[in-house]
């Protein structure tokens, strides 16, 4: 998730994105129009002895809901580090801490797959919230009488973080219960489907906290409610294409040089589209007689106007800046690359930087389909063993 960079906190990147922007003022805003109930609720459960007529004057209302907000969010930017600290004494590595419009994320450069690594990080981000409550009770229990600021910010904030350790710990699959979940059915079965039967209940309770919003007119509810099912649904694809892949390469899945279609430079944009219809592919690496020396897709040819491509050249308009992999890399790290540079092939190139073959999402797709059919990645391995000369060849 992209944001704006703030500051690094033992070694770890903070950022803001965007949406953040937006609901730091709504809920200062939320806060600051309902001072005088949530005081009255203070009042209530926590004996808070608040006067709400002297939170009601001027700016007061709205100074106290910037701050609480502010505090509402440190609380989860905390959150955020004790899933990461403890992470990182497990040796993963933390690519950044993003506040957002649902709160905050931590993002790992790679998911624990040991139950008991996963469980501990997991369950490290209420146990600080509750800290964090707790840590507020006592500034609040400690205030003196009469100071109705302080007692409003603490108290609100020691209820809030309380509850936020509470609802994360609800099992819903990739929030931090879910993933307790996850780690627990994970002691007796394989990851993958451990994985698949945590993001089930995860859809689940997705489901029923949408028809809650719904029915309680809480458009914050429904927009939670809906990334918890995508989060879900996405890890468990995640999950799946990297149990499935266990062990393949890119050498295994790709197309070969002997069978590839290359273009060159000089190769005339009208004739590409003519090949690409002809031999239906949409990408082609651009050689320079042996040398790669670039990538050309349909977009690229797309580009030029259709009266133009007699007098334009591949070299005009394709990309010079290609992502590649060799072919000793595993097939989920071709995929990942693929994702994250927002293309649909990467060239193979050797050590040697020649270019041995092409792998595309479509050929990734196939091979875990081959596998997913066969119930084990032999198959596409076979290949492997037929090229260097064993049995299976095909």
């Amino acid at each position: 998730m992209r944001g704006i960079k703030i500051g690094t906190v033992l070694g770890i990147p903070v950022r803001l994105n965007w949406t953040f922007l937006i609901v730091l003022p709504l809920f200062a805003y939320l806060i600051g129009s309902q001072v005088g109930m949530i005081a009255e609720v203070m009042n209530e459960s926590l004996g808070a002895g608040i006067d709400p007529t002297a939170l009601a004057g001027g700016f007061t209302p709205w100074a106290l809901g910037l701050a609480a907000a502010l505090g509402l969010f440190g609380g989860v930017l905390l959150h955020e580090f004790g899933h990461s600290i403890v992470a990182m004494r497990y040796g993963y590595e933390i690519e950044s801490i993003t506040l957002w419009l649902l709160g905050g994320l931590a993002n790992f450069a790679e998911f624990p797959e040991d139950w008991k690594h996963e469980f501990w990080i997991a369950i490290a981000g209420p146990v600080v919230s509750v800290a964090v409550g707790l840590a507020c009770y006592g500034v609040f229990a400690l205030a003196p009488v009469g100071s109705n600021a302080v007692l409003f910010v603490f108290g609100y904030l020691a209820l809030l973080n309380v509850v936020l350790a509470v609802f994360n710990m609800l099992p819903a699959f990739p929030m931090d219960g879910g993933r307790v979940l996850r780690a627990i059915l994970a002691r007796n079965q394989p990851h993958a489907q451990a994985t698949q039967r945590a993001a089930a209940v995860g859809k689940v309770f997705a489901f029923l906290l949408g028809l809650l919003g719904v029915f309680s007119f809480q458009l914050l509810l429904i927009v939670l409610a809906f990334f918890i099912y995508i989060a879900a649904s996405g890890e468990a694809q995640q999950t799946t294409l990297k149990a499935a892949f266990e062990d393949v390469t890119v050498a295994d899945v790709m197309t070969r040089r002997e069978d590839l279609h290359t273009v060159t430079e000089d190769t005339s944009v009208a004739d590409l589209m003519s090949r690409m219809f002809e031999e239906r592919h949409t990408g082609y690496p651009v050689l320079h007689g042996d040398d790669l020396v670039g990538m050309v897709t349909l977009e690229d040819a797309r580009s030029v106007r259709e009266v133009e491509r007699d007098a334009y050249r591949v070299a005009d308009v394709m990309e010079t800046e290609v992502v590649g992999v060799g072919p000793e890399t595993d097939a989920m790290t071709a995929l990942q690359t693929m994702q994250e540079h927002g293309v649909g092939r990467l060239p193979v190139v050797d050590r040697s930087g020649e270019l041995v073959g092409l792998i595309s999402r479509s050929d990734l797709m196939t091979a875990f389909n081959v596998i997913q059919t066969g119930g084990t990645p032999s198959v596409i391995r076979g290949r492997r063993q037929g090229a260097e000369g064993g049995p299976g060849a095909f």
